[in-house]
């Protein structure tokens, strides 16, 4: 019957049911086994055709053999497994966070988009800027690559000579062994050499040896690693002051010599020795006071305990002093660093290139604002790739100066000079310490009673600046003809030296230049902080395989390597921990070897 409204409804009779037409109304409970047809309102128990209703809920499982489409839907809270034959989409832009159970996701991968590779969440012990490298701690946090100021100590003093003795200066001969060579006026100015063997911070010395029974002045060395042999070249009074040059072979602590070689039949002043491992040859720099004081240069090829040489080469035609050098070995360049007395002083520098038996030259490189010098001590820098020039500044009150420059292929640029001693600074002598990664200075501080005096300097980060730490006095007298030289077995630098408040005595003593300690090992590092992360809070890093893109300054395709203080660089230190490939300037794939 249609529009008919029943309260209540029950079987007409045992075992029967009921029939109604269409449009039946039931305002109260309907109670039934079964019921097909179309069902308006609350519903409890199994159903059959189409439901259509605002809530539902099933105590049992829901099988659906068609679509099931949830438009309105923004949230599914499952405490069981969601299993999606298919595939499950993320709308665009959005994210999957506070997961806090197990996705396993069985297949290749190759549909997976927008899921990042080579990161994993730490909790940060102390702040963590983006870019930076970082180590994993035994607690599990992570942390920042730092590296400890360490102050340097020296040794006491021990004599090597006890007598006057002048222009002294040191080699290094590898195997914890040292020669040092000087004029021992104690023994009619004869040339003389000594082995110094380092034990930790400890020096001993053998018998002192003459290499030469008359006037030697100007005696300066160099070590032939190729030959393993040490080169000596001086001005040999007892033959005309001719150029004069001697080969040594160390055995134990004592030392042997070759015959003499000469390399200028004229008057030579202030002769330098460097050794060019590109080319296996020994280059001498000195003034020919034969031809007008110029600046000169000869080539010299070691063979068995003697030495042979090209011709001289004229690298600045004017009158020449003070001369050091040093070999940049990256670049394969002598790098000559003089005082030019015919231009009123002027500290200048020439980069040399060696070709067979001979050396060619660019042209004049003068320091920034032209200063002029007394003093010249040049190294290099083998992890920045730079070379270091200090002297003492006339221009500016004598004070102890130095400045970082980068090596072309025939000159230099240079940086802002700094000033490592606000007074007057004499005999200097720099060296770099290629454990911890710095340059050595040591000089006689005028302004403390011309104590012998060392520093420490730091090129920064940019390559065109170098900083500097604390002096410390390692001679409590008036320290010449100071000489310094980097032992790599012990990590330790050896300061020679004559003590003109002890009768100009021979002395030589040990400095451990400290510089940084670090928490870096070989097996902590783990990545590149992929950003920003709070103390103690968690966050993105970079890790195997991953790539990080918080970084400046990179050259592309290079393998870079963690320092002890958190910075990247093409060179290795110690440890030696590879961070990984460059891929771009500001990009860097994580490996670890």
């Amino acid at each position: 019957m249609s529009g008919l409204r029943v309260n209540t409804l029950r079987g007409a009779s045992s075992g029967t049911s009921p029939t109604f037409p269409d449009g039946v109304i039931v305002s109260g409970v309907t109670t039934s086994t079964s019921f097909s047809g179309n069902l308006t309102g609350n519903v409890t128990g199994n159903v059959t055709g189409n439901i259509t209703g605002t809530t539902g809920t099933f105590t049992g499982n829901v099988s659906v053999g068609g679509t099931l489409t949830y438009e309105d839907v923004t949230n599914i809270d499952s405490v069981g497994v969601i299993t999606a034959r298919s595939g499950i989409r993320i709308g665009a832009g959005q994210s999957v966070s506070a997961v806090s159970g197990i996705v396993t996701y069985y297949g290749d991968g190759s549909q997976l988009t927008g899921v990042e590779s080579g990161v994993s969440n730490f909790v940060a012990s102390g702040a963590i800027p983006n870019g930076s490298t970082v180590v994993i701690k035994t607690d599990g946090t992570v942390g920042i690559v730092t590296g400890v100021s360490v102050t340097p100590t020296v040794s006491s003093p021990v004599v090597f000579e006890s007598a006057t003795s002048y222009y002294t200066t040191a080699t290094y001969v590898g195997s914890g062994k040292v020669v040092i060579v000087y004029q021992d006026a104690g023994n009619s100015q004869y040339g003389t050499a000594v082995v110094g063997t380092v034990s930790g911070t400890s020096i001993s010395f053998g018998t002192p040896v003459v290499f030469n029974a008359s006037e030697v002045n100007y005696p300066s060395i160099a070590y032939d690693s190729n030959s393993d042999k040490v080169v000596i070249c001086y001005q040999d009074n007892g033959n005309s002051n001719r150029g004069t040059a001697i080969v040594g072979t160390v055995s134990g602590t004592s030392i042997s010599f070759g015959s003499e070689t000469v390399f200028d039949s004229s008057t030579i002043y202030f002769p330098v020795p460097v050794f060019d491992s590109t080319n296996n040859k020994v280059v001498i720099a000195f003034r020919d006071g034969g031809d007008s004081n110029h600046g000169k240069a000869v080539v010299g090829t070691v063979s068995g305990t003697s030495i042979s040489f090209g011709s001289d080469v004229t690298f600045e035609s004017g009158t020449t002093n003070k001369i050091s050098a040093t070999f940049d070995s990256t670049n394969g360049k002598v790098i000559i660093f003089y005082q030019d007395a015919s231009d009123s002083d002027k500290g200048t520098l020439k980069v040399g290139t060696v070709s067979g038996t001979s050396i060619s030259f660019g042209g004049d490189v003068l320091l920034p604002s032209s200063a002029t010098v007394e003093y010249t001590s040049v190294t290099y820098d083998s992890a920045n790739n730079k070379v270091v020039a200090v002297y003492r500044n006339n221009s500016s009150s004598k004070h102890g100066t130095a400045v970082v420059g980068t090596v072309g292929a025939s000159s230099i640029s240079f940086g802002t000079p700094v000033v490592f001693e606000a007074a007057e600074s004499n005999f200097l002598a720099a060296i770099y310490d290629s454990d911890g990664g710095q340059v050595v200075v040591a000089y006689s501080d005028n302004g403390n009673s011309n104590y012998g005096t060392v520093i420490t300097g730091t090129v920064s980060s940019s390559g065109t600046s170098i900083s500097f730490g604390t002096p410390v006095v390692f001679e409590t007298g008036y320290a010449q003809y100071i000489s310094a030289i980097y032992d790599a077995n012990s990590e330790n630098v050896v300061i020679a030296y004559s003590d003109n408040s002890n009768s100009n005595y021979g002395k030589a003593v040990v400095l451990n230049p400290g510089g940084s300690s670090t928490n870096l090992t070989a097996e902590n590092y783990i990545g590149i902080a992929a950003e920003a992360i709070s103390n103690g809070a968690t966050g993105k890093v970079n890790i195997l395989g991953g790539v990080n893109s918080g970084q400046t300054g990179l050259t592309t395709a290079k393998t870079y390597y963690v320092q002890k203080t958190g910075s990247l660089a093409t060179s290795a230190d110690d440890p030696s921990v590879v961070a990984g490939t460059s891929i771009s300037s500001t990009k860097i794939l994580i490996r670890k070897s």
